[in-house]
């Protein structure tokens, strides 16, 4: 079943690791390919100084049947992997860089994403 995406993140929607982060403010889908392109222009931008951590995670298949396939013959075969993103929820975080070489990473991989995504900062 594919289900809805709807309703508020209640689990990760604080910074737990670094001081900046990048928070989702819409529900949706993200692809294993989507959050690894978003991972690796935040590692280029950075010059793989500082850490950054992914808090998501693709683990639902979503299965799809191939082209000119007759209807029956059961459920088609995995297709991709997504993680399922409610809105509030911290998608990137970063530590150990300044804050604006972390706001244009969080920038250019937010340009990688389908949701719209706002930058924070830890209130110490």
């Amino acid at each position: 079943m594919k289900g809805v995406v709807k309703g508020v993140s209640t689990r990760a929607s604080q910074i737990d690791f670094g001081k900046f982060g990048l928070k989702a403010m819409e529900s949706r889908w993200i692809t294993a390919r989507q959050i690894e392109a978003s991972r690796r222009a935040m590692t280029r931008f950075v010059k793989r100084s500082g850490k950054i951590w992914v808090r998501i995670f693709p683990d639902k298949p979503v299965t799809k049947k191939g082209a000119e396939v007759p209807m029956g013959n059961g459920k088609g075969s995995v297709d991709r992997f997504v993680a399922v993103v409610k809105r509030g929820r911290i998608i990137f975080e970063m530590d150990g860089v300044t804050e604006e070489l972390a706001r244009e990473a969080l920038r250019l991989a937010s340009h990688k994403l389908p949701i719209k995504t706002k930058f924070i900062k830890k209130e110490v």
